[in-house]
């Protein structure tokens, strides 16, 4: 009776986990398409303070979460040619390599061992505060109208210098296959600088884009080295979609400002944590 009552016990623990799983996959769906901030600033630490996910596993997984949820938002935008694709280009030129390269170091070195582990983490929490600095500046001090290419006849898709996309593009790279954080709203401050005659609905196009092949290279070289835990990928993913179909819906109504300055703070506090831990 003792035995099939344990049993019992666990099978509900286990179902339980799972919908807390589906949960912070809604959670953090939402939050996405309600502040437009990326995913891997709110889904990774979440797994590795809520979850106790060991940080390499937390972040192969969240890779894939966002390439899968991002590939959808892609298509769209595609649909309604905002996606400049010439921009998606350059800045592959540079992330593609860079992921490949921060993989092969990643391999050789072994995902699971504490001082990669350690790495992770301090470059995380790094990652979350530049995050955190960048959305709030984009909430409270980034409202200065755009400059328009329109009477200049200059190309807003021409970087200020050719290396620059490549450069960036390679640093991004780096930063996104050691903690998946970075292509968000870090993506889009770098796009702001590089291409300032671009309209910001394309920025966003090409921010959501280019981070396409970037988490899903770097999301399968994590799988390839054991660093995806494909059924909480699964589980992830049951809950994000229905998050982003909510949140898309509630974004016009919910006060930008406050909401990613809220949002600025707890990245923030979650990037100190990890700093300091």
């Amino acid at each position: 009776m003792s035995f099939a009552m344990s049993a019992a016990h666990s099978t509900i623990a286990a179902t339980m986990q799972d919908l807390a799983f589906v949960f912070a996959g809604f959670f953090v769906g939402f939050v996405v398409a309600l502040t437009g901030v990326g995913g891997g600033s709110l889904m990774t630490p979440l797994l590795i303070f809520g979850f106790g996910i060991a940080p390499n596993l937390a972040v192969g997984t969240d890779l894939l979460f966002a390439a899968g949820t991002k590939l959808g938002g892609t298509l769209q935008l595609a649909r309604r040619r905002l996606v400049p694709w010439r921009v998606v280009g350059q800045l592959s030129l540079g992330s593609i390599p860079a992921a490949l390269a921060t993989l092969y170091v990643l391999h050789r070195v072994g995902p699971a061992e504490p001082a990669v582990q350690r790495a992770i983490t301090l470059t995380l929490g790094a990652a979350l505060l530049l995050t955190a600095a960048a959305t709030f500046y984009k909430a409270n001090l980034g409202h200065a109208p755009q400059r328009q290419p329109a009477a200049t006849g200059i190309d807003p898709t021409r970087a200020r210098h050719w290396a620059l996309p490549i450069t960036l593009g390679a640093v991004i790279g780096s930063l996104v296959t050691l903690t998946s954080v970075g292509a968000g709203a870090i993506g889009v401050a770098v796009l702001l600088l590089l291409y300032p005659a671009l309209p910001l609905a394309r920025i966003v196009a090409a921010d959501i884009a280019y981070a396409v092949p970037l988490t899903l290279v770097a999301g399968l070289g994590h799988a390839a080295i054991g660093s995806v835990d494909w059924t909480l990928l699964a589980l992830l993913l049951c809950g994000s979609l229905p998050g982003i179909w909510v949140g898309t819906r509630l974004a016009q109504h919910a006060p930008q400002r406050w909401v990613r300055t809220l949002l600025s703070l707890l990245l923030a506090y979650a990037g100190s944590k990890l700093v300091l831990a």
